[in-house]
């Protein structure tokens, strides 16, 4: 009985990567082609929920505090957004487009799940790397600035977000790195397994995706 229900588990691993690689696959395809590509900006929100929905389900340790990780980041990662957003003292000048669907506090709420997201695959891959809790953080940190680096060309383009006089300001990476360093300090000190088969494929299908677009 147990292996029958370890082999359906490893199934439904099996199929979510490839879900996962479908999804990203025709948002790259459905973002490039002109004729798509207002469908497919749509369709940005529903395609974060579900990848979230797909990698959060796959965590092998909910506990309190993996649920309590998932809040704690969405809501700080949300509102330090709404600060920014309303003072451009934090990354700097910058709005929000239409594409990441609907808007609290001129903040698509989206982008608060995002943060988990993001948070939660780094700091699995990080989690790896490393048996120093600060050094663990940096490294989640620093890829957290990567991605932004990759985001950002592609968030400008099909209108996710739009900065003042079209310039990104190193302000941005500095206080995104500070930002992710507090949230991998504290996804790294709650006490949760960590072991997420899907996490690492899916911060590798990210990067890809992004890369992607930023080629063609």
């Amino acid at each position: 009985m147990l292996k029958q229900l370890l082999s359906t588990g490893r199934q439904n691993q099996r199929i979510a990567f490839f879900l996962l690689i479908a999804m990203h696959t025709a948002g790259v395809l459905g973002l490039y082609f002109e004729e798509s590509r207002a469908l497919f900006q749509l369709l940005t929100p529903f395609n974060l929920l579900l990848t979230a929905a797909i990698i959060f389900h796959f965590e092998e340790g909910k506990n309190i505090k993996y649920f309590i990780f998932i809040i704690f980041t969405f809501l700080l990662g949300f509102f330090i957004e709404v600060a920014g957003v309303k003072t451009g003292a934090i990354f700097g000048e910058y709005a929000y487009g239409p594409t990441l669907g609907f808007k609290l506090f001129d903040v698509p709420l989206i982008i608060g799940l995002n943060w988990a997201i993001l948070i939660y695959i780094t700091g699995i891959f990080s989690n790896k790397l490393s048996s120093s809790l600060w050094l663990r953080s940096t490294l989640g940190a620093a890829m957290m600035v990567i991605l932004d680096l990759l985001i950002e060309p592609v968030a400008i383009r099909f209108d996710f977000w739009q900065w003042a006089d079209s310039i990104i300001p190193v302000q941005n990476y500095l206080s995104w790195f500070l930002v992710a360093f507090l949230l991998h300090f504290i996804f790294q000190k709650l006490d949760f397994s960590k072991n997420n088969p899907l996490a690492i494929k899916l911060l590798i299908i990210e990067v890809a995706f992004f890369v992607s677009l930023n080629l063609i």
